[in-house]
């Protein structure tokens, strides 16, 4: 296959930057073949500057089932994720799904079953894999540089959004139409990396999540999680839409020191020996292990969501292994279903999650959602003006 015809479906703000690369010729070996949405009436004009002809749809069936294309880019709304990507895998296309990969583990386990079903490559678009720093953490961290995790620690705090950003869009920060908050929507990145850097999964979260704390809205804009890994180590993750200036720090201490991630560079206080060797050993009372703090050198530059899709097109094309596989999509998921499911149950929760419960807490929250009551009210008041 020389060259991969690429389909992209949901065209917000994200589908719009991938329609913009693939259609600029910036991803090698690919194409823009078509493009769906159907709420956008202005697609023509985005297709302006694209190579080549691009097929419009605006109804899903018809784009999966008559556009000419080998893969499909999926950038609709949260909750279409899985639904979509298990139709795409039906009809024999390879599947990109943009961050998260769905709302709640349920659906995602159907659809990472499809994929598996299927020999077709399945990615996700965990831009943020493609980071030399988290590149270099990861392999730091599993080479065994710092020995054995004691504890992970991530305030992400610098997502501050306005109430002009959310109110940009009924279903924006609703239970019905997003699915969540901060978690669901800016934090996904760093609950990925989170477990994907030092390799571990959280075996007990205890959560608390303030709903509308600083905004005009139903869902998360603060949360603190406290988790417990199956060795020992514990964690905590903070993360907030409501700070200004705000905080991205992560900090990673092993039994060989201290690994933190701030301000775009990557600093490993070193220690010389074991932590627990030289608290075995050491006889004078007060003292503590020699550190050295180094500046770990960073080589590469970040290529984001165009690495991504590089790589997946790659994937296909040439059976380069995948970044971002999309069966991994799951495990950030996970940690945030955990994550409300504490804050709802007011309880400490073990991971794996209880799949059916979290659905019916989730839908709990739907029946109650302000967007839900909207559209009901919109939808009598549009029946009574017609009798």
């Amino acid at each position: 296959m020389s060259v991969i015809k690429v389909g992209v479906i949901g065209i917000g703000n994200m589908g719009r930057s991938h329609v913009q690369l693939l259609g600029q010729g910036k991803i090698k070996g690919a194409i823009l073949t078509a493009v769906c949405d159907p709420f956008q009436d202005h697609l023509k004009e985005l297709l302006k500057d694209t190579a080549g002809d691009v097929q419009i749809f605006k109804d899903e069936d018809a784009f999966l089932n008559e556009s000419d294309i080998d893969a499909v880019l999926i950038s609709t709304p949260h909750y279409d994720h899985p639904r979509l990507a298990v139709k795409a895998f039906a009809k024999g296309m390879h599947v990109l799904v943009e961050k998260p990969a769905g709302v709640y583990t349920k659906s995602v386990a159907e659809m990472n079953k499809a994929a598996k079903e299927s020999d077709k490559v399945f990615g996700i678009m965990y831009n943020q894999r493609c980071n030399p720093i988290y590149q270099k953490l990861r392999e730091l961290i599993q080479s065994g540089e710092l020995g054995e995790i004691k504890r992970t620690n991530w305030i992400i705090t610098d997502w501050y959004r306005s109430q002009s950003y959310y109110d940009s869009s009924e279903w924006r920060a609703t239970w019905k139409g997003e699915g969540g908050g901060v978690l669901l929507n800016q934090a996904p990145h760093q609950l990925d990396l989170w477990q994907w850097t030092t390799g571990l999964m959280p075996k007990k979260v205890h959560a608390f999540c303030s709903y509308g704390k600083y905004h005009d809205i139903e869902v998360e804009d603060e949360i603190t999680a406290y988790v417990e890994y199956e060795n020992g180590a514990t964690g905590i993750f903070i993360t907030s839409t409501g700070e200004a200036p705000g905080t991205n720090r992560f900090e990673i201490s092993g039994d060989r020191g201290k690994m933190v991630v701030e301000n775009d560079k990557l600093t490993f206080h070193r220690l010389t020996q074991s932590e627990r060797e030289f608290n075995a050993t050491y006889k004078g009372g007060f003292g503590k292990p020699e550190c050295w703090t180094i500046d770990i050198p960073i080589k590469g530059e970040r290529t984001d969501h165009q690495g991504i899709m590089q790589n997946w097109v790659d994937s296909i094309a040439k059976g380069t292994p995948l970044l971002a596989p999309g069966e991994e999509g799951i495990k950030g998921l996970e940690i945030s279903n955990a994550i409300y499911l504490s804050s709802w149950l007011k309880e400490p929760v073990e991971l794996p999650i209880d799949a059916e419960l979290f659905y019916k807490k989730l839908q709990e929250k739907i029946d109650q959602s302000s967007f839900q009551k909207k559209n009901v009210e919109k939808v009598i008041l549009d029946v009574s003006k017609t009798h």
